[in-house]
């Protein structure tokens, strides 16, 4: 299996604060990578970075072994890497399928023409349909986007990603916010994306339980620096990142 996103010596420091320290790391294609660590540990600001909207102040980063280093979040979306934030973005006004329509519609190059044929629309539309199915919403596709449930928002949010036919979803931490009701529901979509297998899935995530689950591979942040890098099983039993982050936590989620 081929890494499909890579960092070398990855840094950004901010002002006196090195948030990213010398980070180097391999994301395996079509495999679960989850990014875990300490608040303030720089896991966000590493998929800013991944993601463009941050700019490296030392380091390269890699996209199927060519230097993306440069280029623009529109630029890497294009490429194929997708990223979701901590605080939902969808259009408010627009209804469930709308939404999705206009991001199937955008990653198809199309512009609306009044005098297209009507059966180029009736395919956008059947493919947000399709995605609708997969996040569980296809119920409320004619929902006002701003009505739905917070968990609901998450979950238009990650079938807008996949319709512009990412290969990497950078998911940054896609239950945050949730009651505890609404979690099993993104957990099941998350899974169900796992398992149609032809994308990269690489997560931010608290819950230790979850990303047990799911991950194929754990990468772990402390201070800045890559602590470690295994299976979920290896991770759980290195002492250092008990030490160091987990402590109590693995006791409790583990004994």
């Amino acid at each position: 299996m081929q890494d499909i996103l890579k960092s070398e010596n990855l840094s950004i420091d901010f002002g006196g604060h090195r948030a990213v320290n010398q980070v180097t790391m391999a994301i395996q294609e079509k495999k679960f990578t989850s990014v875990i660590g300490p608040n303030g540990a720089g896991k966000t600001t590493l998929f800013n970075l991944l993601s463009g909207q941050l700019s490296p102040s030392e380091g390269r980063i890699f996209h199927k072994g060519s230097d993306i280093t440069s280029l623009s979040p529109a630029e890497r979306a294009r490429l194929g890497i997708g990223r979701s934030f901590q605080i939902t973005n969808v259009f408010p006004n627009l209804t469930v399928l709308e939404n999705v329509r206009l991001a199937v519609q955008s990653q198809q190059k199309v512009r609306y023409q009044i005098f297209a044929h009507y059966k180029h629309y009736k395919s956008m539309k059947e493919k947000a349909m399709s995605l609708l199915e997969v996040v569980l919403l296809k119920e409320k596709a004619e929902t006002i986007a701003v009505n739905l449930a917070h968990g609901e928002k998450r979950k238009l949010e990650i079938a807008m990603l996949l319709a512009l036919e990412t290969d990497v979803l950078l998911l940054d931490e896609p239950t945050a916010g949730m009651s505890i009701e609404e979690v099993p529901a993104i957990l099941e979509v998350i899974r169900k994306i796992k398992q149609q297998g032809d994308q990269t899935i690489v997560l931010i995530e608290h819950k230790i339980d979850m990303i047990l689950d799911l991950s194929d591979e754990v990468l772990v942040l402390f201070h800045g620096e890559l602590l470690a890098q295994g299976s979920p099983e290896e991770i759980m039993e290195n002492e250092t990142v008990q030490s160091a982050y987990l402590g109590g936590l693995y006791d409790e989620h583990l004994a």
